[in-house]
């Protein structure tokens, strides 16, 4: 796996999800920020989409993982914020052109409809699929309100 640093954030449908990945980031070498929760007791998904933001903005982390029930809620929360282009995939294929086609830079995991298998297989086309720009850049940039 390429060597960047990953935050991530979850609510508390999220929770045990991200705790698993955590893990399974560790022991594959790769820096693991968990920005939180610390628990199953509920808490409001904006707070932990907004520190994973912060956390791309500051340079803390090359990218994110947020998870919550559905990915819904994190995946609107996330998308408000200028240059996050965050990405809800349940499947690695939807991972891995997220990053090709999108240049998602956070990928949304639904915590209580995907398993702890598929989620890493998820990241792991997440992780190691790179932008492939061209006429990808292009409508980018239609998105970003520009020419890219």
């Amino acid at each position: 796996m390429p060597e960047k640093t990953v935050a991530l954030a979850a609510d508390h449908a999220g929770f045990a999800l991200k705790s698993h990945l955590v893990d399974w980031l560790i022991g594959r070498g790769v820096v693991a920020r968990d920005l939180g929760t610390d628990s199953a007791d509920a808490v409001d998904y904006p707070d932990f989409a907004e520190a994973l933001v912060d956390a791309l903005r500051t340079g803390a982390a090359e990218c994110g993982v947020l998870i919550c029930g559905s990915g819904i809620g994190m995946s609107i929360a996330a998308n408000r914020h200028c240059g996050i282009r965050a990405a809800l995939a349940g499947d690695a294929e939807s991972a891995r052109l997220a990053r090709l086609h999108n240049d998602a830079n956070v990928l949304v995991l639904p915590g209580r409809r995907i398993s702890e298998s598929e989620a890493e297989r998820c990241m792991e086309a997440f992780l190691t699929a790179a932008f492939e720009g061209g006429r990808h850049r292009r409508r980018l940039g239609k998105i970003a309100g520009g020419v890219a």
